[in-house]
């Protein structure tokens, strides 16, 4: 059986219900449009099992999907110490559930309510509804935000301050797609390019560089 998101069963039983009543009372076009709905989201909310086997200083995508750029971050993460981003969007096809890039201690986990404009905007980072988690590691910190996109309309995060994750661990999802921004710090090297498609938990988007003497 394709392992299937829990936050996904109200989506897969309300048009699976729906489309027996219809089917009862004699409406087989509705039914079978109801039961579409029903296979949609369960392909929407699969949970495939991820394992990497990439050494430690690697940075794993925290999100299946397209990276839509990767270059310098906004002011406020470079005033901590994380003056590089990654965004990645995710589409209503790719897998919805978000992997923890690197593994350490949850710093920070907070959800802030927002708007609903495309997740490819830029100030969809900022306006739209979306988690901020800040994980610590052994060799460095990063950021990354869940970000709610015109139809989105949840964003999950099942990690809370002083939690340990380990890393492709999953750490929450995106109802329907949308985006995830990830933040680094400047002796990381980004491995990824614009266009290029991620596969949470599994895909190297950077690499922690070292920073002892050598």
């Amino acid at each position: 059986m394709l392992p299937f998101a829990p936050e996904g069963y109200p989506f897969v039983l309300v048009p699976a219900l729906a489309g027996i009543v219809a089917w009862f009372f004699g409406v087989p076009f509705l039914a079978v449009v109801c039961w579409l709905a029903m296979l949609a989201c369960v392909a929407f909310f699969r949970d495939p099992v991820r394992r990497s086997a990439s050494p430690p200083e690697v940075v794993l995508a925290p999100a299946d999907g397209k990276v839509l750029s990767v270059g310098d971050a906004p002011t406020a993460m470079v005033g901590r110490g994380l003056p590089q981003q990654i965004s990645i969007f995710m589409s209503p096809a790719n897998v919805h559930v978000n992997r923890a890039p690197i593994s350490g201690t949850v710093r920070e986990a907070r959800c802030t309510p927002g708007a609903k404009l495309p997740a490819f905007r830029d100030k969809a980072s900022e306006l739209n509804e979306h988690s901020f988690v800040l994980l610590e590691g052994a060799l460095g910190t990063v950021a990354y935000k869940q970000i709610a996109g015109s139809l989105a309309r949840r964003v999950v995060c099942d990690l809370s301050p002083g939690q340990t994750v380990t890393r492709g661990e999953r750490v929450g999802l995106i109802k329907f797609g949308s985006r995830v921004d990830l933040f680094l710090p400047a002796h990381a090297v980004a491995e990824v390019r614009p266009g290029q498609r991620t596969r949470a938990g599994l895909t190297a988007v950077a690499r922690f560089a070292h920073t002892g003497s050598a």
